[in-house]
């Protein structure tokens, strides 16, 4: 297999397909090996492109509580 840097949208996609495809690779074979570097390439392609953004933290205990099934108590 030729592994090349990810440039654009359909490197990475491709990449995706590649990945899925040796995701039962079994450990110590080449298989797993490409899947490694693969999956390194990814990250960093995901890393520069789709960063997200740090919750505003309220809304994310907000969030958390919603989850839980908790609710706010108003103090009388």
């Amino acid at each position: 297999m030729n592994i090349k840097p990810i440039k654009n949208e359909q490197n990475y996609l491709d990449t995706l397909d590649i990945i899925e495809s040796l995701m039962d690779a079994k450990p110590n074979t080449k298989q797993m090996d490409t899947l490694e570097v693969l999956t390194t390439l990814v990250e960093a392609y995901e890393a520069q492109h789709y960063k997200i953004e740090a919750p505003d933290p309220i809304e994310a205990i907000k969030f958390r509580m919603e989850q839980e099934g908790l609710k706010r108590i108003f103090p009388n």
